[in-house]
């Protein structure tokens, strides 16, 4: 199967049905759906293009309908879609298209794709008598999608159609989240996430409801007046909705699923979003670009708060050292999933799929260790890690911590330079209405981490530096911690310095 037949597959069976809407900008039923992204691809053939070339597809959040048509319609033409969010710096996406060496790029009339004349749109209309496009097959690639190079240069992750429709429904009785007729979302084009919802357009139940821009504000005058069933967020966005106290001003009641995706939701903050939503079940989603469809699913246990769940159906979950051997319960050691569907890999980059794509398993970068039943629990990414003096320290340890406390509405922790240590932790820390004393915020720590994890650098700031799909930025972190005035303060367990950015209080 390839995507464009659960397109075909809807079109069918329920051509009038709306598969799209975005808010207060149009909607998209299956039928016009289909109509459209057959002539797109006729015209795209027109233009040049043959089975396995690159299209970029740039498009806004504004232009989901049109992003959604162009992405099967060039699949429709053989053609394998490479995704870019138009809020990319040029630089990134000149890079991205040239990296896959794109044929041509579909793009909004108000994105300027780079290159001059060589990228041009392509009309969503065509003349009669186009030559009509070959197919790809299951194993042909459907999409090169770019990581969000948090760590790096983003990496071109390959996917082909079989990895795409894994799990897809053949009977309309079994379509996920079967309780609800509208499921809300404000993820990025060009994301993982945000494929995850075109195709949960394609093959889930009910209509995917996205906004051309996230605020909180709006998002939560969503769920209440359109009744939505199911809502999708990053653990940024959870964070603003709550912060901001918009569930105790809107009827969140109709929500029967909460999940999370993109990065692994704090501990408290679970808590926060489960008293919120009271008749929801708070899921977090635990995956990567790389290793979709596999993934683990946690639902919000208050018992094991912390916790990344056990494997989905079908996937696959260990952990080892660096030499591969398995890691005992309770040990630290390298997170793999193994996918259920054909596997993806780096486009273009043998060495680095060598090093991440084994037999079905993915390396997934990160950290972490299984309890005696099997749940996952994420210490840190690898990159993350900080070596300071004797110790390892989890980033993602001491962020959780921070959060617990009432007066911390988002925290971020990195390591920065120690003329001794080689490496001490920071953290910068966006506060409620107060930010807390630095004696209190010390005892606070001290009471829930190890001396040697506690900060000893604070920095209070309005926001975290955070790319387009909501993940703390952890270089832009080092270089506002490094630019922040700084004001020395000793306490009893060694010194803490809390930096104040000048304008941001």
């Amino acid at each position: 199967m390839i995507v464009p037949d659960l397109l075909a597959r809807r079109a069918t069976e329920e051509p009038g049905r709306v598969a799209l809407e975005v808010a207060g900008a149009g909607t998209l039923t299956f039928a016009d759906w289909q109509a459209r992204a057959e002539a797109l691809a006729r015209g795209l053939v027109r233009r040049g293009v043959r089975r396995g070339d690159r299209v970029g597809l740039l498009f806004g959040a504004d232009h989901w309908l049109d992003f959604a048509v162009a992405y099967c319609a060039t699949q429709l033409a053989g053609g394998v879609a490479v995704p870019i969010s138009d809020r990319l710096a040029p630089a990134e996406v000149a890079y991205m298209l040239e990296h896959c060496s794109a044929t041509g790029v579909l793009h909004a009339a108000s994105a300027t794709p780079p290159g001059g004349d060589h990228w041009s749109a392509v009309p969503a209309e065509v003349e009669p008598g186009s030559q009509d496009p070959e197919p790809p097959g299951p194993a042909d690639l459907a999409q090169i999608l770019y990581t969000s190079g948090t760590t790096g240069r983003p990496k071109a992750v390959a996917a082909t159609h079989a990895n795409l429709t894994y799990g897809s429904a053949p009977r309309a009785n079994r379509r996920r989240f079967g309780h609800s007729d509208l499921l809300l979302h404000a993820f990025p084009i060009g994301t993982n996430a945000g494929q995850v919802m075109l195709l949960n357009a394609l093959d889930a139940r009910p209509t995917v409801l996205t906004l051309a821009r996230f605020t909180p504000g709006r998002f939560a005058r969503l769920i209440e007046s359109r009744r939505v069933g199911t809502v999708f967020l990053v653990p940024a966005m959870a964070l603003e909705l709550l912060n901001a106290g918009l569930h105790e001003r809107h009827d969140f009641s109709g929500v029967v699923l909460l999940g999370s995706a993109a990065s692994a939701l704090p501990a408290a903050l679970c808590a926060r979003l489960a008293e919120a939503f009271p008749k929801a079940t708070v899921t977090n989603y635990y995956t990567s670009t790389e290793a979709a469809p596999a993934q683990t699913v946690m639902i919000y246990n208050p018992e094991r708060p912390a916790a990344l769940g056990r494997p989905a159906l079908g996937s696959g979950l260990r952990i080892t050292g660096p030499d591969g051997e398995p890691r005992a319960t309770g040990e630290t050691g390298e997170i793999w999933l193994r996918s259920p569907a054909a596997a993806r890999s780096y486009y273009r980059d043998r060495q680095s799929s060598a090093q991440t794509f084994r037999d079905g398993w993915v390396r997934m970068g990160d950290l972490g260790y299984l309890d005696e039943d099997g749940y996952l629990y994420l210490v840190d990414r690898e990159s993350d890690v900080v070596k300071s003096g004797a110790y390892k320290v989890s980033t993602v340890q001491v962020e959780g911590a921070l959060h617990e406390h009432p007066e911390v509405a988002e925290a971020a922790v990195t390591g920065v330079p120690h003329p001794v240590l080689g490496t001490v932790l920071a953290a910068a820390v966006v506060p409620r209405t107060r930010a807390p004393q630095v004696t209190e915020l010390r005892a606070f720590l001290m009471t829930r981490l190890a001396s040697y994890e506690l900060p000893q650098r604070v920095v209070f700031v309005d926001r975290l530096p955070r790319n387009h799909s909501g993940k703390v930025v952890k270089s832009g972190l080092r270089d506002l911690i490094e630019q922040a005035d700084q004001v020395m303060e000793t306490g009893p367990a060694g010194p803490m310095e809390i930096a104040r950015k000048e304008g941001e209080r």
